[in-house]
């Protein structure tokens, strides 16, 4: 999308009730940059990082990053981070990838110390402020203290653990609500080891919202893309988005397209993705449809959704600007109605 019709996108989705606009980071474009252009163009919705990457930046200059852009937007910021994998952290940016885990608990603490304006003096296993004696001197950032809320995009059990523990969001990606409590019940668990519940804790999932009438035609489209993310993301050892679907009963299913896919069989690969987990990780469909799949997200303890907005028979980079934001529209009138439903008797 053109950087002048992402501007009229983000105002509009403003004028919607969009609460957030999230901007990835993959091996294009840094996450960063664009929220500092759109927090110019903004007022309200708040703005975050999907995801920046841990190892491409120290945690002295991710939290730079991060009071830059809270002070830039006006307190709307917030920090997604996630670990990547060794094919980007290695490949791409030269770092060593071990102890994702470790090194996230790091890299939050180290936050929280420059958010609350503290001199930067720590020792853990991977980061040491100062780094050794000689030259370099313990320092604080002169940037106004501030509050940063931290997002974890988290796929295993140990970093759902940590997340439930440590941050105030979670980023969940190809989540199926119907397995939901595979990862919920990690998030729990550190959650109550910091004294919190899950309801502490912004939960986000979703998918790509694809409004059509011919809903096996769309699923049997978002199921080819599936195959990549089961056998390319990663190597054979570090998948962990296969190694989530694994997880969530398809395991067999996950390891036989990994091997298809890393051997240079993709189309066998795509083949033998179940259209099951593109129907349940994605929301297609009549509007009817659709809602169904919202208040699935709802009813596995998602309390916020993430989307991207497809239309039928127009390819994603032939939507227009017009075409997305009345797309958008829909989706926000479809939570809005499912938002309105009584649950338990109550009305939400």
């Amino acid at each position: 999308m053109p950087w002048g019709d992402l501007v009229v996108y983000a105002q509009a989705a403003e004028q919607l009730g969009v609460e957030s606009i999230w901007a990835p980071e993959g091996w294009a474009f840094d996450g960063a940059t664009p929220l500092a252009f759109l927090a110019g163009k903004t007022s309200t919705i708040k703005l975050g990082t999907g995801i920046l990457q841990i190892g491409a930046r120290t945690p002295a200059n991710l939290a730079m990053t991060a009071l830059s852009l809270q002070s830039i937007s006006g307190g709307r910021f917030m920090l997604g981070i996630g670990t990547s994998g060794p094919r980007v952290i290695e490949g791409l940016h030269g770092t060593v990838f071990d102890y994702p885990v470790r090194r996230t608990r790091e890299t939050i603490e180290i936050l929280r110390k420059a958010f609350r304006g503290e001199r930067l003096v720590y020792e853990g296993k991977h980061f040491q402020l100062p780094l050794r004696e000689g030259e370099g001197k313990a320092m604080r950032l002169s940037a106004p203290p501030a509050e940063v809320p931290i997002y974890i995009a988290a796929l295993g059990p140990a970093n759902l653990r940590l997340t439930g523990e440590l941050a105030e969001g979670w980023r969940g990606t190809h989540v199926m609500p119907e397995q939901a409590e595979v990862s919920m019940k990690p998030l729990a668990e550190g959650a109550a080891k910091s004294g919190r519940t899950l309801g502490d804790i912004d939960l986000q999932g979703g998918g790509t919202v694809w409004f059509t009438e011919e809903p096996d035609s769309a699923i049997e489209e978002l199921s080819l893309g599936l195959a990549f993310t089961l056998g390319g993301m990663g190597t054979k050892q570090n998948n962990f988005y296969n190694h989530a679907y694994s997880r969530a009963g398809f395991a067999d299913e996950a390891k036989e397209i990994q091997r298809l896919w890393l051997d240079g069989k993709h189309d066998e690969a795509r083949s033998l993705v179940p259209r099951e987990l593109a129907a349940r990780i994605h929301l297609v469909g009549t509007d009817d449809m659709i809602k169904d799949r919202i208040r699935a997200y709802r009813d596995a303890g998602f309390n916020s959704l993430n989307v991207a907005v497809r239309q039928e028979k127009i390819p994603p980079a032939q939507l227009g600007l017009n075409d997305r934001i009345h797309l958008l529209s829909r989706v926000m009138d479809l939570v809005t109605q499912v938002n309105a439903e009584p649950r338990n008797g109550i009305s939400s």
